[in-house]
């Protein structure tokens, strides 16, 4: 059983590490990956033996995640899939980790907002041809691929979610 419990854990670190490359190649979150994270978010909780409460938390966090990635999303402040991506992660943070993944994902965006200013700062190289999706990187001045900030922060407080301490024992 701890198998399956591993196995169902490791969704969320490889969702994200995917969806983070996709946004970056093409400034989009396949909707699969926010289905797939929602989606084995109960099965991990039964694998690990999660209580109902810490399941419903979290299932209330994201419902919550999305209620506000929705209004940022009309505001036209994020995009659909980083609001969806969010939603999509926040029930695997539970209420104790909350804080920690914000606060990470924030500085993570700090960071990549920088870096992409200067990345876009630089002159473009010949070797942009090669590999298009360096080309839109640079071009799309106003866009920023969040995926990265948004799987920063999840991963960075990944040891600290209730799913991962009941399996390690914390």
């Amino acid at each position: 059983m701890i198998a399956i419990a591993y196995l169902l854990l490791s969704v969320f670190p490889a969702a994200l590490i995917i969806a983070a490359a996709n946004d970056i190649y093409e400034f989009k979150i396949p909707n699969w990956i926010s289905i797939v994270l929602v989606a084995v978010y109960p099965l991990a909780g039964f694998a690990v033996g999660a209580s109902y409460h810490v399941m419903v938390e979290g299932a209330l966090i994201g419902a919550a995640a999305l209620t506000i990635g929705f209004g940022l999303f009309a505001a036209k402040i994020v995009g659909g899939g980083d609001a969806k991506l969010f939603a999509a992660t926040a029930p695997w943070l539970g209420l104790g980790s909350l804080g920690v993944f914000l606060f990470n994902t924030a500085i993570a965006g700090l960071f990549l907002a920088i870096s992409m200013a200067m990345f876009r700062k630089l002159p473009v190289l010949p070797v942009y041809a090669h590999a298009p999706w360096l080309m839109r990187l640079h071009e799309r001045k106003k866009d920023l691929p969040y995926a990265v900030a948004i799987a920063a922060g999840a991963l960075l407080s990944f040891s600290q979610t209730p799913y991962f301490q009941l399996v390690i024992g914390g």
